[in-house]
């Protein structure tokens, strides 16, 4: 509302007391005429300028108005521009915080120079053990004269097939118990819990670890290294992650890996494969020269993995036609073991961070690459674990619910295009455990 108030010289308007939101312009206004003496109308803005001024001016001081100089200061500081973003900050400031990890990437995970120097001391010794007798290495397993199978697990969760591994590894019968050990790599960030049983004390100390990461790389160089270090018998070396199940049982997976093989076993085309001859546990065995790992060399997707830290990053120690591609998990000889942990040339170049995180799977590439440029003649090309790439989502493969678990299930799992049966499977939901306990003694274990 707009009043005019006469005194005895000239006319002015004021704007009226009940106005809600007065402007920066209008305000500034107000101010310049309560610290003036008898405004004239040339010090007055243009009419064009405030339309609502209709009158001659007037002394304003002979107006009273229930707002004091004070308090237009305050009113004119709260609607400053620094206040405003000061205030549209702090009320956006729970939104970001909540949606912030769903809508920017996740910061990748590096390597620092402390983990880096704690894995050269362990590799170290684990080589260096090598070296001396048997008898004078640091061990927690038990000693005899059998060739032994090293299970590493890699998880960040709980071990939620803990117990049809327990009824797989079977520790009531003596004499298995001197033909295994188990060693877990827990991500220290994930409060992983041991199952007990056989997984009692059988937790190596652990690094953090993140998907698509050189970590995942050292997780598996350090579950080697504490195996190599820890039993010299230790003679394969399966890496398996908490969603891997066995698809056999412990006789079939030893006898398949310790019976005398050729250098190359032939391919079958999607057959049932051939059993393992039954071989007597008591009976002393010829470790085979493979590892049984992925290695491809012909995938679409090669070229944009090979760049993903840059077009000649791998150069010269890595060149395109010697990178490979294969599962991260495999099951290595103690000879392989030994090359994967004693390696720097290739460890350099594949630990650096990459530009396209789309592209970098680190562990999906360093041990098929190095594996295959250090004895080609020695890896199998294939893996014995069975993962089904079918309908992937975000890179991850297709993950099997309870409704699946079936004896149908478990023996088209066991099928492969390779000499030899799948021994492992994955990537099975933590509810299927029930399920797959109800079939294990008469299916999974019964070969």
């Amino acid at each position: 509302m707009i009043q005019t108030v006469k005194s005895k010289n000239d006319h002015v308007e004021y704007l009226s007391t009940n106005i809600a939101s007065p402007t920066h312009q209008s305000v500034k206004y107000i101010q310049k005429c309560f610290v003036s003496s008898p405004i004239h109308s040339s010090s007055l803005p243009h009419p064009n300028h405030h339309h609502h001024l209709l009158n001659p001016p007037v002394n304003i001081l002979s107006t009273s108005s229930p707002y004091s100089d004070s308090d237009f200061h305050s009113v004119s500081d709260m609607f400053n521009a620094p206040f405003v973003l000061l205030f549209a900050l702090l009320l956006t400031l729970p939104l970001i915080i909540l949606f912030a990890p769903h809508i920017l990437p996740p910061k990748r995970l590096t390597i620092s120079i402390s983990d880096e120097s704690d894995d050269l001391a362990l590799f170290w010794r684990a080589v260096s053990s090598t070296r001396h007798r048997p008898g004078s290495v640091q061990r927690i397993g038990s000693t005899n004269a059998k060739p032994k199978i090293a299970f590493l697990f890699l998880t960040n969760t709980d071990l939620h097939f803990a117990p049809i591994w327990q009824l797989f590894f079977n520790p009531a019968k003596s004499s298995r118990r001197k033909l295994y050990n188990i060693y877990v790599h827990a991500d220290p960030d994930s409060n992983v819990k041991s199952p007990g049983g056989v997984f009692e004390n059988r937790f190596i100390p652990a690094k953090k670890t993140q998907r698509s990461s050189p970590t995942l790389i050292s997780a598996a160089r350090r579950l080697l290294a504490n195996a190599v270090l820890d039993d010299p018998l230790n003679s394969y070396f399966a890496l398996v992650s908490q969603n891997c199940i066995p698809l056999h049982s412990f006789s079939y997976v030893y006898n398949t890996l310790f019976q005398s093989q050729p250098s190359k076993p032939s391919r079958l085309s999607f057959t049932e494969p051939r059993r393992p001859s039954r071989l007597s546990l008591t009976e002393p065995r010829r470790p085979s020269r493979l590892s049984y790992i992925e290695v491809l060399s012909e995938e679409p997707q090669l070229w944009d993995r090979y760049i993903a830290r840059g077009k000649n990053v791998m150069l010269p120690e890595i060149p395109f036609d010697k990178f490979r591609i294969g599962s991260q998990f495999y099951i290595l000889t103690r000879t392989h073991a030994l090359t994967v942990i004693n390696d720097r040339k290739l460890w350099k170049k594949f630990r650096l961070p990459c530009l396209n995180v789309d592209s970098c799977y680190p562990e999906e590439h360093y041990f098929p690459t190095l594996l295959s440029m250090e004895d080609p003649k020695g890896v199998s090309e294939y893996t014995l674990t069975n993962v089904n790439w079918t309908g992937s989502v975000d890179g991850h493969p297709y993950m099997y619910s309870p409704a699946e678990v079936s004896p149908e299930l478990i023996r088209r799992l066991r099928v492969s295009n390779s000499s030899f049966s799948y021994l492992f499977g994955r990537k099975f939901s933590p509810e299927c455990v029930m399920p797959l306990m109800k079939i294990a003694e008469k299916v999974i274990f019964r070969d």
